[in-house]
C-alpha cells in the first residue's frame, strides 16, 4: 500500500497537470476571442488594455484567497521593470500576430519561445549548452522555415515576424523571470506586471481607442477573463509539480488553436505547417525532458548534509 506521502505527492501532481491543461484551454479562449474582435477593428493596445484590466481583479482576488497581498512587496522594482516592459511589447507582437495570421499559425510560431530562451540564456547568463541541445535549437528553426515559407499558403510576412518577435520577447520574459524568481514570490512577478501593463495601455487608450461592435466588446470580456485564469492557472500548477511534467502539455495549445481554428474560421493548417508543429513541439518536448534529467543527475551528485 503506497505511504501518505507518495499518495500526497502523486495527487498534487495530478492537480498541477489539471490546472496546466485548465491554462492552456483558457489561453486557447483568449487566442480566439481577441482574434475575434480583431476582426471589428480592435488593435492591440486595446487587446492589451482589457487584457490587463479585466484580468488584475482575478489576480488581486486569487492573492487575497491564496499567498496573501503581502508577498508583493520587493526589493527589486528595477527588475520588475524591464521583466514588464519586455513582457508588454512581447504581449503586443503575439496580438499582432493573432490579428495578421490564422491562429493555428500564430500558436505555433509562438512555441519557439524554449528555443530563443535557450540561445538568450547562453548570450545572457552564461549558461552551458551541449550539442543535443544545439541540435533541439537546429531541430525548432526547421520547423519555423517549414513555417514561414509554406508549400501553397501565403503568410503575411509582417504578421510572420510579428510572431517571431513575440517568441523571442517571450523567452526574455523566460529568462528574466528565472531571475527574478530566486527572490520573488510568483504573486509578485504577476501583480506588478498586470499593474505595468494596465498603466501603460491605459495611456495608449487615450491615442487609439474608439468604438466597436457589442460582439467585439463581448469578445474582450472573455479575453481578459481568461487571460486572467490562464495566469493564475499556470502560476498555480507550478506549485503543484514539476516543470519537466507539466510542460509538455502546453503543446496542447496546438491543437486546441487547429481546432477553434477550424470550427470558428474553416481554417486548417497545410502539410508543411502540421510538419513544421510537430518539429517545434518536438525541439520543445526534448529541451524539457533534458532539463529534467540534468537537474535529476545534479540532485543526485549532491553530497548528503551530515
Amino acid at each position: 500500500m503506497p505511504e501518505p506521502a507518495t499518495m500526497h505527492r502523486e495527487s498534487q501532481i495530478s492537480r498541477g497537470i489539471l490546472l496546466r491543461c485548465l491554462a492552456v484551454i483558457c489561453f486557447s479562449i483568449m487566442s480566439a476571442a481577441m482574434k475575434w474582435a480583431s476582426e471589428d477593428g480592435v488593435a492591440e493596445i486595446e487587446m492589451l488594455f482589457f487584457r490587463s484590466t479585466i484580468g488584475l481583479p482575478v489576480v488581486l482576488a486569487w492573492l487575497a484567497l491564496g499567498p496573501g497581498i503581502g508577498v508583493v512587496r520587493t526589493q527589486r522594482p528595477r527588475a520588475h521593470l524591464i521583466r514588464s516592459m519586455i513582457g508588454i511589447i512581447a504581449i503586443l507582437l503575439n496580438f499582432g500576430a493573432l490579428i495578421r495570421l490564422p491562429l493555428a499559425d500564430a500558436v505555433t510560431i509562438g512555441f519557439t519561445a524554449p528555443i530563443f530562451a535557450t540561445i538568450l540564456s547562453v548570450l545572457l547568463l552564461g549558461e552551458k549548452v551541449g550539442v543535443q541541445r544545439w541540435f533541439a535549437v537546429a531541430l525548432g528553426f526547421v520547423g519555423v522555415a517549414l513555417i514561414v515559407r509554406p508549400g501553397g499558403m501565403m503568410l503575411d510576412h509582417l504578421g510572420l515576424l510579428m510572431a517571431i518577435g513575440g517568441a523571442v520577447g517571450t523567452a526574455g520574459v523566460t529568462v528574466t523571470i528565472r531571475q527574478l524568481g530566486a527572490t520573488e514570490h510568483p504573486g509578485a512577478i504577476v501583480l506588478w506586471f498586470f499593474l505595468a501593463s494596465s498603466l501603460v495601455s491605459g495611456v495608449g487608450m487615450l491615442f487609439v481607442a474608439q468604438p466597436h461592435s457589442a460582439s467585439a466588446w463581448m469578445a474582450l470580456i472573455v479575453a481578459g477573463v481568461a487571460g486572467a485564469g490562464a495566469q493564475v492557472a499556470m502560476t498555480s500548477s507550478l506549485h503543484a509539480a514539476p516543470v519537466s511534467v507539466i510542460a509538455p502539455f502546453d503543446y496542447l495549445q496546438i491543437i486546441w488553436a487547429t481546432l477553434i481554428g477550424w470550427l470558428v474560421w474553416t481554417a486548417l493548417p497545410d502539410a508543411n505547417i502540421l510538419l513544421g508543429a510537430a518539429l517545434i513541439a518536438a525541439s520543445g518536448l526534448y529541451t524539457a525532458w533534458r532539463e529534467h534529467r540534468l537537474r535529476r543527475e545534479r540532485i543526485a551528485a549532491t553530497p548528503p548534509l551530515e
